[in-house]
């Protein structure tokens, strides 16, 4: 059984254990190494020795595999030291934003948002607004947002947002939903 453990860190971080016990079931994960983490690429495959082995073959021989990666597993061994521990820190701004955005009528927070650093949230059905007209109106008061579905918003907090950057994406929600 293999694992897509792209956001592992999030989800251990949130249930307070270690990856290592959420992988242990399985016979090999993955994860990312930019996702949370803030390493410009890359991701890890792990497992036995002998699927490490078999994977590392197959790789060779589609092709695969990348010249001077020095720099960039530097990085990624940064992001494995340091940004682990401060993850508690965007699921708190997530918990902030999600709390501001229950002020706003307008929206309607899912069930169990956040549970990590993702704030998902629909359009009350009494908005007449467009989706592309809202995006299109969040970006002038300088905050980009995407859709995620016919009315609805996945937020993410990361590394690059700050306190400001929560409380100004709530006010921009208010100044466009009113």
């Amino acid at each position: 059984v293999h694992l897509d453990g792209a956001r592992i860190f999030n989800a251990a971080v949130a249930q307070g254990i270690a990856a290592k016990e959420l992988a242990a079931p399985v016979d090999s994960v993955t994860f990312c190494l930019s996702k949370g983490l803030c390493a410009p690429v890359g991701s890890v495959l792990c497992g036995s020795k002998a699927f490490i082995a078999k994977a590392h073959r197959i790789r060779k021989m589609l092709g695969g595999g990348m010249r001077q990666a020095g720099i960039l597993a530097a990085a990624g061994i940064v992001a494995l030291e340091t940004m682990i521990e401060r993850l508690a820190e965007d699921h708190a701004r997530a918990r902030k934003l999600a709390d501001g955005l229950k002020q706003v009528p307008a929206l309607a927070l899912e069930a169990g948002t956040p549970a990590t650093n993702m704030v998902f949230l629909s359009l009350s059905p009494e908005v007449e607004s467009t989706m592309e007209s809202i995006v299109e109106r969040m970006k002038d008061h300088g905050v980009l947002v995407d859709a995620a579905g016919k009315r609805r918003f996945r937020l993410v907090t990361h590394y690059w947002i700050g306190d400001a950057g929560v409380e100004k994406a709530v006010a921009a929600f208010r100044r466009v939903l009113q």
